[in-house]
């Protein structure tokens, strides 16, 4: 005979539609291209040497980051 009462808190999780995810992902990757460009524009002129990351490669770092933390909560 199982016991059906020990799972009880577990819960279905929903799937978050993939648009919603990609608009968030966009918005995010759009936003942060910017201070990106400054930073790395600072970095160049104060070390005179490219840094080790590109501008548009940590604003999609930043994006996969904080886009599945919106949909954690």
């Amino acid at each position: 005979m199982s016991d059906y009462s020990t799972n009880r808190g577990l819960h279905h999780v929903e799937r978050v539609n993939k648009t919603e995810f990609f608009v968030y992902f966009a918005l995010i990757f759009a936003l942060a291209i910017l201070p990106h460009v400054v930073v790395w524009l600072y970095q160049l002129i104060r070390h005179a040497r490219l840094p080790r990351l590109d501008p548009i490669s940590r604003a999609l770092k930043d994006a996969e980051a904080v886009t599945p933390m919106i949909f954690r909560g």
